[in-house]
């Protein structure tokens, strides 16, 4: 297993749980925030989608935080899902969906621009990017 620096696994915990209080959120408080963000495409119900992801979001952020042992996978998996829904993002700019107090056009293309960033945040943090920006999985290099 590949070494982390300090600064990776403090990454890694600080996303994982971020990713539970997210997760939990789905499941309470900012559950019809959420649904606003889900497409009108997704063939599921909203509030199911939600709980869903809510779920999943949890499960990740748990297993970022306590499954170092398989910290690569659960990184590029997070980033899977990060990437998963960005869709939902690109639906409340375009369809102008209030929610999280994305209350404006220039509030929530903004907000576009933070997945890249998460996503970016998985990798690094679960050591799938090393810090020559190479993408490695296993024995498969990018």
């Amino acid at each position: 297993m590949k070494k982390t620096i300090k600064y990776q696994d403090l990454a890694r915990i600080l996303l994982g749980a971020f990713m539970v209080f997210a997760g939990t959120s789905h499941l309470t408080f900012g559950r019809k925030d959420f649904q606003a963000q889900v497409p009108d495409w997704v063939p599921l119900d909203k509030d199911l989608t939600v709980i869903l992801s809510g779920g999943a979001e949890i499960s990740l952020g748990l297993a970022l935080m306590l499954w170092a042992k398989q910290r690569k996978l659960t990184g590029v998996v997070a980033s899977m899902f990060f990437t998963a829904v960005f869709p939902g993002n690109i639906s409340q700019y375009t369809k102008r969906r209030k929610a999280f107090g994305l209350d404006t056009d220039t509030k929530r293309f903004v907000r576009l621009f933070f997945q890249p960033v998460l996503i970016g945040w998985a990798l690094y943090a679960s050591t799938a990017v090393n810090r020559k920006s190479k993408f490695r999985l296993g024995k498969l290099r990018f």
